[in-house]
């Protein structure tokens, strides 16, 4: 039985060492972006529930306070996470110019749902739902 050669796969990165390097420091970056956004809506939520709960024992004065400091971490996490995302892809549009790879890569899957949560955290803060 003759040896059968297996189809040759696409090349999923550039075969130029210097763009796989830039690939990665670029998903790095965007790792940060996202580290940096999920602690904005973190600390947004911790922040609106610990004032809000100070102001529900009568600790201190019932204001919109809570509720203005929460949706602005929560808007700056998700503007965050947006700006890493365009950026992120500015990047990755660019060296796919030079060298031909997919451009799909998980990491903005991530980011695409940290976005969504981030609206989503606003709105509910908004609404006051949490």
């Amino acid at each position: 039985m003759p040896d059968r050669e297996l189809p040759a796969l696409k090349p999923i990165l550039p075969s130029d060492l210097g763009a796989v390097r830039t690939i990665l420091a670029a998903d790095r970056t965007l790792m940060a972006w996202i580290r940096t956004s999920l602690s904005m809506l973190s600390f947004g939520f911790t922040i609106y529930k610990f004032l809000q709960a100070l102001a529900d024992h009568g600790q201190i004065a019932k204001t919109d306070s809570p509720q203005h400091v929460g949706m602005f971490l929560a808007a700056a996490g998700t503007g965050a996470m947006l700006l890493g995302s365009v950026s992120y892809w500015v990047t990755l549009r660019d060296i796919a110019r030079a060298q031909p790879f997919r451009l799909w890569r998980s990491l903005l899957l991530v980011a695409f749902v940290m976005s969504a949560a981030g609206v989503m955290l606003f709105v509910a803060i908004a609404k006051r739902l949490v």
